[in-house]
């Protein structure tokens, strides 16, 4: 159940277009965050060469646990940011959050051991879960409804260079520098908050001394529970795609029996380059289409139709066939955009940065689970690596299907109101 607020919002604000300054500095920070995001993924391999981790086997095990560390920390931070986010303030959450990831990440440039490398990845963790909640409903929240399709668009889109960059770096200037300067381009970042205000539906909100962040009011009745099921699983496939596939790409490139090598990193910057494209590409038809629903089951339609291909169809193949496949799936991750828009738009203001918070991260902490369950598949001799990628894109890839075909559809969704207790 969801009410109206008593009076409508009419705190004063300037107006506020799709280029202001609250929406560059989401973008710069979800920039800084998919940068710090996959990095990890880029420099696996080198950074635990030098840790004096050689074994493929012993390599590949060590980097599912410091990644289910990082994603760990995200599904502990998505909850703490979003619920503070609620209470709070969405502006305490963007710069707090960013401060923390920024900070861990300059330290992850000094470790020597794996378990130091682990816990600092736990923290980045719980650092990254909070800017992109809190700066898409900050977003959605100060431009107008007919716009703020655009404004996410925009949040998410500019984000992905950030793992282009995270890329190049690396490549140029090995892991430790690179992560030392993502925790400084963090930190610069934080700069850049003069001329953000908080937004006014979130003070009104608060002016009006309704109860916010109470994460288990979700859970209150059956069909805010299943609205909000139904809203994380849209966006796991993503991480199953990005985590599994793509970080895994050296491994399945030997399986594929490859013509050539690949590497992770490069495998990582196909994918988010065809991001790039995606989430612009879903962004400006949910807007155009005005459903933002319609064209998720688009994506994941395409989406299956790309993990299939980067599946079944490269054996034998060319490293430029593979890397082409990782952009296709990149492309088709695009949903991504509508999946953070949703969750925003779903609930009322005194839970919004709550759900913003916790769904994006809950669906990236899913890859704990996801990659413990691929470990295991992927022994049976019927299903192997390829198997068992297979029938868990298949099984994550319907849910997500299901659930944006039962959504109610949020686009021009009015969302000056309140959650019932």
């Amino acid at each position: 159940m969801s009410q109206p607020l008593l009076t409508p919002s009419t705190t004063t604000r300037p107006a506020v277009g799709v280029f202001s300054a609250i929406v560059l500095v989401a973008s710069l920070g979800n920039f800084v965050d998919l940068y710090d995001l996959v990095l990890f993924g880029i420099v696996r391999v080198q950074s635990l060469h030098d840790l004096g981790i050689t074994d493929p086997a012993d390599v590949t095990n060590k980097g599912l646990y410091l990644m289910n560390m990082q994603m760990g920390g995200m599904l502990l931070g998505g909850l703490f940011w979003g619920m503070l986010g609620d209470k709070r303030g969405r502006l305490s959450v963007l710069f707090g959050s960013i401060m923390l990831y920024s900070l861990a990440n300059i330290a992850n440039g000094f470790v020597q051991t794996v378990d130091q490398y682990a816990w600092l990845r736990l923290i980045a963790g719980i650092g990254l879960a909070g800017e992109l909640g809190a700066g898409v409903t900050l977003v959605s929240e100060t431009l107008p409804k007919e716009k703020r399709g655009y404004g996410t668009m925009l949040v998410t889109s500019v984000g992905v260079p950030g793992a282009l960059l995270a890329y190049w770096v690396g490549e140029h200037f090995g892991w430790r520098n690179a992560y030392f300067m993502g925790g400084g381009l963090g930190l610069g970042l934080l700069a850049l908050r003069a001329g953000v205000f908080e937004s006014g539906m979130f003070e009104h909100t608060r002016q009006a001394g309704v109860t916010r962040g109470n994460f288990l009011s979700l859970f209150a009745n059956r069909f805010r529970a299943s609205k909000y099921l139904r809203c994380l699983l849209l966006g796991i496939p993503f991480w199953f795609m990005a985590g599994i596939l793509i970080t895994l790409a050296p491994e399945f490139g030997r399986a594929f029996h490859l013509q050539g090598a690949v590497t992770g990193g490069a495998s990582i910057a196909w994918c988010y380059l065809g991001c790039t494209l995606g989430d612009f590409t879903s962004g400006a038809l949910g807007q155009l289409l005005r459903s933002r629903l319609r064209v998720l089951r688009m994506f994941f339609v395409g989406s299956a139709t790309a993990v299939a291909y980067f599946l079944f169809g490269l054996n034998g193949a060319s490293v430029s066939a593979f890397y082409f496949a990782c952009f296709l799936i990149g492309v088709a991750g695009g949903f991504w955009t509508l999946f953070v828009t949703v969750a925003a738009e779903e609930f009322g203001t005194n839970i919004r940065a709550t759900v913003a918070t916790t769904a994006p991260n809950f669906a990236r902490g899913s890859l704990v689970l996801v990659a413990l369950l691929f470990k295991s598949l992927k022994e049976a001799p019927a299903l192997g690596m390829v198997g068992a990628a297979a029938l868990i894109g298949a099984v994550l890839l319907g849910l997500a299907f299901f659930s944006a075909s039962t959504l109610p559809e949020t686009y021009g969704k009015e969302l000056d109101y309140v959650e019932e207790a």
